[in-house]
Order: C-alpha cells, then sequence, then structure tokens
C-alpha cells in the first residue's frame, strides 16, 4: 500500500508557471513508477505525464510536451509536475498515481494508487 497526497495547486494566470508536488507514504516509493492525471470538469481524466522507478525514464502526453516536465526525487518519496506557459484549457484537478512496476504508463487502468487530487485554475 501506498499513501497519495498532493500539493501545490491554486490559482495561475495564462501564461504563468506551477509546480505540484505528490508526496507518499507507505511501501518503498523506488518501488513504483508514478504518473500524473487530470481531469477537468465534464470531461474523462486523462494522462498527463510519467516517470519510472529511478527518474530517468519519461513520458508525456503530446498535449503538454515543451511544457511540462515530471521529475521525482526517491530520497524525499516525492513526484513533482512542473507546468509552464499554462494555458485556461489547462484548467484541472490533478492527480498523482503510483503503479507497482519500473516502465512508464500513459493508461488509467495501469496505476494502482491514487491520490485526492489537487486543483489547478489557469485564469485567462
Amino acid at each position: 500500500q501506498v499513501q497519495l497526497v498532493e500539493s501545490g495547486g491554486g490559482l495561475v494566470q495564462a501564461g504563468g508557471s506551477l509546480r505540484v508536488s505528490c508526496a507518499a507514504a507507505g511501501r518503498t516509493f523506488s518501488s513504483y513508477a508514478m504518473g500524473w492525471f487530470r481531469q477537468a470538469p465534464g470531461k474523462e481524466r486523462e494522462f498527463v505525464a510519467a516517470i519510472d522507478w529511478s527518474g530517468t525514464g519519461t513520458y508525456y502526453a503530446d498535449f503538454v510536451k515543451g511544457r511540462v516536465t515530471i521529475s521525482r526525487d526517491n530520497a524525499k518519496r516525492t513526484v513533482y509536475l512542473q507546468m509552464n506557459s499554462l494555458k485556461p484549457e489547462d484548467t484541472a484537478v490533478y492527480y498523482c498515481a503510483a503503479r507497482v512496476g519500473v516502465g512508464v504508463r500513459s493508461s488509467y487502468s495501469a496505476y494502482d494508487y491514487w491520490g485526492q487530487g489537487t486543483q489547478v485554475t489557469v485564469s485567462s
């Protein structure tokens, strides 16, 4: 079992930056590959980015490539999502997820544990 708690969401103007964090508690953090998903009102949850257990392998959704960076600090048991050049359409609840395994995955069903989410709102 692993418990995930997101933080760092908030209100930012279009073009601005925000970093959201996800702190993990429970079993060995480095045993998990991690991902970020988001869900906007009335829309399905969608994949944003993923990172492997070591932090050397990453994968991004096309719509965030070049604007978003996922990283992790295994010593701090934390994964980060740095978002730049934010757009109003990035407004969503951002969820952190963990999967038992080492590789990156973009499928919602590949993840075993989920956080409660943090709201990111981008104003125009």
